[in-house]
């Protein structure tokens, strides 16, 4: 299992990659620039990446914006694949955990992402389902740790629509409440994630089909 991988270019500098417990350790130095280094959540990670230009994309599964950029094949085609097939499975086990899903249902999932074409989207038809798995009490967790770790006054809108979640967390109109209070976050999204990552699953596309 292959859980660093360290990328250079003549022109784009050096990035690197470790995973670490629940989080991707990143460091990026452009060249002649200063290192930058983040913390990226494995919950918020979407496990299926896009090719871009010369790169492998990770996106959010919250707003879809891309969270990690791999320079594809470097240091080599090997060591590449085995550091990418690494962080989609600790992505998926992660995402896994915080929402709660059941062995024998992450097994149902996967076979179903492997083997069969998604379904047509109906909004119309989008309802909640019986074995969704929303939970108050972490919902209330994460209440208390953005509180603690962050100016309330930033987030209020956010944390109030989590609490109303946390009273009711079967209502699809609290979760899309709470949706929208994070959008408007824009650059505390970050830390909100880094602070409170099941706040990540609770906005997950479609959290009524787990």
């Amino acid at each position: 299992m292959t859980t660093r991988l360290i990328q250079k270019h003549l022109f784009k500098g050096s990035r690197e990659f470790e995973l670490v417990d629940d989080y991707v350790d990143v460091r990026i130095k452009a060249p002649f620039g200063r290192e930058e280094r983040l913390r990226v959540m494995l919950t918020v990670l979407d496990p299926e990446p896009v090719i871009g230009e010369g790169s492998l994309e990770f996106n959010s599964r919250v707003n879809g914006e891309p969270l990690l950029s791999l320079l594809l094949g470097k240091p080599d085609t090997e060591a590449f694949n085995a550091f990418v097939g690494t962080l989609k499975q600790r992505a998926r086990d992660e995402f896994h955990a915080f929402a709660g899903l059941r062995p024998a249902a992450q097994k149902e999932a996967a076979a179903t992402m492997l083997f069969e074409e998604p379904a047509p989207f109906d909004a119309a038809a989008r309802q909640p389902t019986a074995n969704k798995n929303l939970d108050a009490v972490r919902i209330g967790e994460s209440i208390q740790l953005l509180r603690e770790y962050l100016d309330d006054r930033d987030i209020e809108p956010l944390i109030a629509a989590l609490e109303a979640l946390e009273a009711d967390p079967q209502s699809e109109t609290l979760v899309t409440q709470a949706m929208d209070a994070f959008n408007a976050l824009g650059s505390r999204q970050g830390a909100v994630l880094t602070y409170a990552p099941y706040v990540g699953i609770i906005l997950a596309d479609d959290p009524f089909s787990w």
